[in-house]
């Protein structure tokens, strides 16, 4: 994250008086069980993804205590599954890296909006909130603060470390328990159409925009035009190429708008 904070972003109507007092007025653990409490819907979702992946890091041929430094270290779900898959294909490591990174980048983009609600707080503070940052703690982090905006800087980062916890903790878990009953699939029993059903699933809902859709799309056709090259690495040129296309899809929507007032 940013170390310092910036100027408020535009908010939307906060909600009723009473509503918000009683959130003005949760000490930080009552903030912190309110950010688990909310987290909790992710669950059906994580844990099966969590399984998900310690089933395929196994079968990549990962042993438990990878998996559990790998889920601990880098928790980053699509991130851990890029570097699994790449792994698997006998990718070099460096590029498998390079190319979790690549995937990771939004993360920029969510701690760059975040500083203004929590970039005040101390280093050792935002060094936590960088490293617990994925996206379902982001979605609703943003959502309380921007709602919320008189909470002090204790209650939000209670809530924050709240919907980590409830988020964080279960994702290892169940990266372990997925990794226990991986060993006990037969080999016979090919997992490897898995992982890009899952990103498929994961991205579609994004693609909620013309310009989200046109960057996915340029980078698929970049992706399948560049699939000569070797161990994958025409992704590293197809994303960025899709995400330029998807920012002027962008710009022009909002020139064209801004001239239509």
């Amino acid at each position: 994250m940013a170390p310092t904070p910036t100027s408020m972003p535009d908010l939307p109507p906060p909600p009723d008086d009473a509503a918000q007092a009683r959130v003005l007025a949760r000490s930080p653990a009552q903030s912190f069980r309110n950010g688990m409490v909310q987290s909790l819907p992710f669950l059906v979702v994580l844990i099966p993804f969590g399984l998900l992946f310690g089933v395929i890091a196994s079968e990549a041929g990962l042993d438990l205590l990878q998996i559990l430094g790998f889920s601990v270290l880098v928790l980053a779900g699509a991130s851990q599954f890029t570097a699994v898959q790449l792994l698997s294909d006998n990718v070099p490591a460096l590029l498998a890296v390079v190319s979790a990174l690549a995937v990771n980048l939004r993360m920029a983009m969510y701690s760059a909006s975040l500083v203004p609600w929590l970039g005040s707080a101390p280093g050792w503070h935002r060094s936590a909130v960088a490293y617990l940052l994925v996206d379902q703690t982001y979605a609703l982090a943003i959502q309380k603060y921007e709602l919320n905006p008189r909470l002090s800087l204790k209650q939000r980062l209670a809530y924050f470390y709240g919907a980590a916890a409830a988020m964080c903790i279960p994702w290892a878990i169940s990266s372990m328990v997925g990794a226990t009953v991986g060993r006990a699939i037969p080999e016979t029993i090919a997992l490897d159409f898995v992982i890009p059903i899952t990103f498929l699933a994961m991205i579609a809902p994004m693609l909620r925009t013309w310009a989200h859709r046109i960057a996915a799309l340029v980078a698929v056709v970049m992706a399948l035009a560049l699939s000569w090259m070797p161990a994958g690495t025409g992704l590293l040129i197809a994303a960025p190429i899709g995400m330029a296309a998807g920012a002027l899809v962008e710009t022009w929507q909002e020139r064209r708008q801004r001239g239509t007032r």
